[in-house]
């Protein structure tokens, strides 16, 4: 097996970075109705494949303006949080694919407040739903991007569980 240059070891290091950045900046950009960094995120002809009970949007305007909806608007005024896993990232030249968990948070409106020692009191949030997500990115003249998100809800069935195993099966 050859050795890697500095140079090749040094691009993977920026490459993986870079899609660390990416994928994190979903949650911010969801929770913020950020379309203009949401559609800078993606390729023109990305897909948003969210299942079959959700809407599937097809190219980067169509997904971005999303975040801009009356719905998701006002689940952003209610507290809507994305939170994301630490993703597993696999590199293949010009291609990449990443595999990460995302939770749906929303406050809790009911039930008794819990006060915590110099963090306030708050009924806490509740998980309103979990996914597994794939993620398939391009390398493009202007950095990684999006060209199609996968994601299933875990509830015990094949689908969620079929994108987690591909990050371990190699």
């Amino acid at each position: 097996m050859a050795t890697k240059s500095l140079e090749d070891r040094i691009r993977a290091i920026e490459d993986r970075l870079e899609i660390y950045n990416l994928i994190a900046s979903h949650p911010p950009s969801a929770d913020t109705g950020g379309n203009e960094h949401i559609a800078a995120s993606w390729v023109e002809d990305g897909v948003f494949d969210r299942g079959e009970n959700l809407s599937s949007p097809h190219g980067r305007e169509h997904i971005a303006n999303q975040v801009l909806s009356a719905e998701h608007q006002a689940a952003i005024d209610h507290g809507l949080a994305h939170f994301t896993s630490l993703p597993h990232v696999a590199i293949h030249g010009d291609r990449a694919v990443v595999t990460s968990y995302l939770q749906i948070l929303v406050p809790q409106t009911q039930g008794d407040p819990v006060d915590v020692p110099n963090h306030g009191s708050s009924r806490g949030f509740r998980v309103h739903r979990m996914t597994a997500n794939r993620w398939d990115l391009v390398r493009t003249p202007h950095g990684w991007k999006i060209k199609r998100r996968t994601l299933r809800q875990l509830d015990g069935s094949l689908p969620a569980r079929k994108i987690l195993q591909q990050a371990i099966s190699g």
